[in-house]
C-alpha cells in the first residue's frame, strides 16, 4: 500500500477553509479535502481556557507531500499556532488507494 496520510487543520471560518481546501487541491498536495463544522474546540492557550467555534478540514494526501502542504496551510492560516496533524493511513481499499494516487499525478 502506499504511504497515504490523512492531514488535518482547523480554521476560524468556513471561507478559509475552503480556500485552504481548494489550494491543497489544485496544488496536488492532497487528493481529497473534506470540510466538517462547525465544530467546538475548548483548549488552553497562553495560560488560559478558550472556546471556539471552528471548520475541520481533513486531507488526504501522502508521506512526502506533507512538508509542502503544511508550508502552505501556514501560509494561509492566520493562527499563531494552527493545527496541522498528519495520521499514516493502515489500510485502505486499492480502489481508493489508486484514486488517490491518480488524482495527485503531475499530468494535467
Amino acid at each position: 500500500m502506499p504511504d497515504i496520510w490523512q492531514l488535518t487543520t482547523t480554521t476560524g471560518d468556513h471561507e478559509l477553509a475552503e480556500r485552504i481546501a481548494t489550494e491543497l487541491v489544485d496544488r496536488r498536495l492532497a487528493a481529497c479535502v473534506q470540510i466538517t463544522g462547525p465544530i467546538v474546540s475548548i483548549y488552553r492557550w497562553q495560560g488560559q481556557i478558550e472556546r471556539a467555534e471552528e471548520w475541520l478540514c481533513i486531507a488526504k494526501t501522502t508521506a512526502d507531500r506533507f512538508a509542502a502542504a503544511q508550508t502552505l496551510i501556514i501560509e494561509l492560516h492566520p493562527y499563531e499556532t494552527p493545527e496541522i496533524i498528519a495520521t499514516p493511513v493502515v489500510a485502505a481499499s486499492d480502489e481508493y488507494s489508486n484514486w488517490l494516487l491518480d488524482a495527485l499525478a503531475a499530468t494535467r
